[in-house]
Formats: C-alpha cells, structure tokens, sequence
C-alpha cells in the first residue's frame, strides 16, 4: 500500500459521503437499499468526458472501477491492478492486473482493455479533465494482465490520479454511450435514470468480490433546494445526505435518528478571475478585488461558517501549505487605492457567474455587496450546471465566477496558460516544473511555498476559504468515509446496523 501522506501529508479532507436507501428511516426492517440525496444532478454517466464532481459521485468505485483505490485516509491501494512496481528512475509503472475480471456486458478486463481506456483518455478528441496527465503516459502490453506505464516526466501523484474518476477503466465496444447507458467492472450497474430526478443502481450479482457488498438497491436523489433537503431528510424519505446545506445542521445535532458529519476539505472555494478581460489582466486590479473581500464575512455568507479562509490555491494540513493569506488582506481604502493607481474609473462594471450550490448563489450576493464599497459594480449571473461547464469554464464567457475546485492536487492548472481563466505566468511554469521534478520531500515542499506565494502576489484569482463539509445520515449507517481526499460514494462499503 502507498499512502500518499508519505509525499503529501494529508490534511483534513473532503467529507464523508456516501449513499442512501430507499428504506425510509421509518421503516428499519428493509435493510438492503439506501437512498441518498445529491445537490446537483451529474450531465451524464462518464466522468472522463465530463468534469462535473457529481458524476464521478455517483459512478467512482461504484459502476466503474479504477487501476488504484484512493481510500478515506488518502492512501493508495490496489483495485483492478492487484500489485504494481515502480522503477528507479520513477517514470516506469509496471502493472500486474486482477484476473477474472469481467466489465457488465461480458468481455473481459485485461491489458488491452487498459491500454484502450488510457489512450482514449489522451486521444486528440478527448475531453478528459486529466488529458494533460494522460498525454504524458505511453503504454505497453507486456502480457494479457500485465501492462508498463511510462510517464514522461516524475509524477509523485499518478498513482492517486490512477484512482480517480477521470481514469476508470473502460469497454472498448461499450465506451461510447457511456455517459446514458455506462458498463463498467464495478459491484453496480445502473438500473434506472429518472433525468430530474433520481439514478437506481443495482448490485450486480456476478461481482467477483461482492461477498461483503450488503445493499441490493441504491438510489441518489437530486435536490438543490436546502429546505427540501431537509424536509426529505426528516421525513426519512432520504438516509444520508453528503454535502448538505450547512445551514441545516441545527435542526440534525440533538436529533438522537441522525449522525452528523463535519470535515475538512481538500476543496478550494476562489473567486476566478478571467485574465483575458483587459482590466483584469492588470495585477494592481486584481489585487483590488482580494483587498475589497472580507473572507470571513463570505465564509459566513456561502459556507453558513463553515470554512477557513486561504491566501493561495491551497489548503491547510496538506503536505507544503504556508499560510498566505497575509498577503492580500482584507483592506477596502488599499482597494479604492489600487483601482485608482491603475487608472480604473468607477463604477467599474463586472460580470460574476453563478453556478447552482447554495455557495455560490449566497456567496454572489455578498462578494457583490463588498465589491460595491469600493466602486466595482457587478452584474450576478445564475447559470445551469451545464451552462457554467460550456460557457464560462469552456468558452471563457465570464469576468468573474465563484466556484469550489475540488480536486485535491491541482495546482498545476495555473502552470496552463489555456485553462478557463487564463492566468498566464512564465515564472509560475518553470516554478511548476521544479515541483514536478523535486526528488527531495524537503525541496519539493520548499517549492510548493513558493507557488503558493507567487499566486498569491500575483492574485492569480482571489483566494476565499477551504470548505467544510457536513453530512447527515441516519444514526445506524455505517460505512461512511469519515474524510473525503475524492468526491466519492463508495456504496461497497456501507451497510445497516440495528
């Protein structure tokens, strides 16, 4: 097993998750479904064409399955790969895989299957969130279950990466309509999609490794609305929620049916900023706007005070963290001071995307209200899931948007120019790359300060707080990640008591 605190000391992660029954808390007799509810319905069922978290929640580990497993811990350990040697020079993988392995529709998993799924993943039409990882890998066939991985440069995370949902093992015949009917080697497969509504998953009976799967039926229901989610939580119509409105927590903690979780993140809540508008791209502006946000005021506005706040795309406990958040304070006169100094004329008008988390939608509102104090007069925009994903992630059709990055290690997203907000640094990249490349724990944390301080000087977007996550689940589910390095529901693991 490789635990990854051994190269990033993990910190406190993301929040238990997990699944939810269709037995009512009302009813504890019927002890083999569960349903849970979700925020945000997933685009579609294959999360390597799609980045939305949500559809890697309801398939990772669950429908799909990956080389490695990424465990609540961070840890690292074997899944359709049951053992691995790393070469000295720590750009070779070799991989020795499961055997007997079959995908949901009867052909079997092997090497070529492997192969397939990685090169599809870097393939010229892909639209994998990872594919820049991807690319660096070739592959090579060393036998029917065992494959050669070659990165082309040092990665001391692939083999997390390996585990995470952008890198599922795929069909060859079947990968093209995963994202409306996915086949995976998982211990479920899809049974029903009520689009709007609610996804059932099956257990799938020719699981190999199924002896200690105890639930027949999970269904995830979709409910953006924090009072709804409450009201289904305790009418019993729900059996866990994972990420559910903070504000709802009062009504759960001296209730003797529930458990209440709450947990650190890996998750970065920023206010992104497109450097492709021109007043953006002056770094005295953007510093404006980190010095007119109290971070304390959004935590209490978006994360109902939940959250801690963060100078940098970073969080605290993770392997390398320095606290830069003393580098653009709160100071609204040194706002008005640098809008002035780089000749902005107020009310400067801006634009902020709104994806649909209650987080966003608060948290507008109050960035907008403390922007307004130093003359940056902002237009909110609420958009739809898929509409953020096209038009301001994809099309760059923003100025300003507010957004939680979850991915636990994506720094490197500032070291490409191309990425959605379009931070361009030549200082950052060669930085970047000394990172990649650090063999020495010690130099690699020396570097990864320096990242953070750089954007942080350069307020490569405005920094706002590590999230905090709250799951509530009926007191006698067990099984819950108790941290959450990934969003993931791993629906194997969990089983009723009582």
């Amino acid at each position: 097993m490789l635990n990854r605190r051994s190269v990033l000391a993990s910190g406190a992660a993301m929040l238990a998750a997990s699944a939810v029954p269709l037995p009512s808390l009302a009813q504890p007799n019927t002890r083999n479904t569960i349903t849970l509810g979700m925020s945000l319905e997933p685009p579609g069922l294959d999360p390597t064409v799609n980045a939305a978290s949500a559809v890697g929640e309801v398939t990772l580990y669950n429908i799909y399955e990956t080389l490695t497993k990424i465990n609540a811990d961070g840890s690292v350990t074997p899944l359709l790969a049951e053992s691995w040697d790393v070469a000295p020079d720590l750009k070779t993988y070799t991989f020795r895989l499961r055997k007997n392995v079959l995908f949901h529709n009867g052909e079997p998993f092997n090497a070529e299957a492997v192969k397939f799924s990685l090169e599809r993943a870097r393939s010229e039409r892909s639209t994998n969130k990872d594919k820049a990882v991807f690319e660096k890998l070739s592959t090579e066939i060393i036998d029917e279950h065992t494959i050669r991985l070659v990165n082309a440069e040092i990665d001391p995370e692939l083999l997390f990466v390996l585990g995470q949902a952008t890198a599922i093992m795929v069909e060859p015949k079947s990968a093209g309509k995963n994202t409306s009917a996915p086949v995976g080697t998982g211990p479920y497969r899809l049974e029903r999609w009520s689009k709007g509504s609610s996804i059932t998953l099956k257990r799938w009976e020719e699981y190999p490794r199924g002896a200690n799967i105890r639930l027949d039926s999970v269904t995830f229901r979709f409910i953006a609305d924090p009072a709804a989610q409450v009201a289904g939580l305790l009418a019993g119509d729900l059996d866990a929620f994972p990420r559910v409105s903070p504000r709802s927590v009062s009504q759960f903690t001296s209730n003797p049916r529930y458990q209440v979780v709450i947990s650190g993140s890996r998750a970065k809540t920023i206010l992104a900023i497109n450097h492709r508008r021109k007043a953006l791209a002056d770094v005295r502006v953007r510093r404006a706007l980190a010095a007119a946000i109290d971070r304390r005021v959004v935590i209490e506005g978006a994360g109902d005070g939940y959250g801690t706040p963060i100078g940098s795309h970073y969080v605290p406990g993770v392997f390398g963290y320095v606290d830069t958040t003393g580098i653009n304070p709160y100071d609204p006169d040194k706002a008005t001071a640098l809008l002035a100094e780089a000749g902005v004329k107020t009310p400067l008008k801006l634009r902020m995307t709104l994806p649909p988390p209650p987080y966003a939608r608060q948290g507008g509102i109050v960035i907008a209200a403390l922007l307004a104090k130093v003359g940056i007069e902002v237009q909110l925009q609420n958009v739809e899931w898929a509409q953020w994903l096209n038009n301001t992630m994809g099309q760059h059709n923003f100025d300003l948007t507010l957004i939680s990055h979850v991915e636990p290690f994506d720094l490197g997203n500032y070291a490409n120019p191309d990425y959605y907000w379009g931070y361009d640094s030549p200082a950052f990249r060669e930085l970047w790359e000394q990172i990649k490349n650090a063999a020495q724990p010690a130099e690699r944390a020396r570097l990864l300060g320096n990242a953070q301080r750089l954007l942080a000087e350069d307020a490569a977007n405005v920094f706002l707080y590590q999230p905090q996550w709250v799951t509530i689940a009926s007191k006698d589910l067990r099984g819950l990640w108790r941290d959450m390095p990934v969003f993931v529901n791993d629906l194997a693991s969990l089983r009723w008591v009582g």
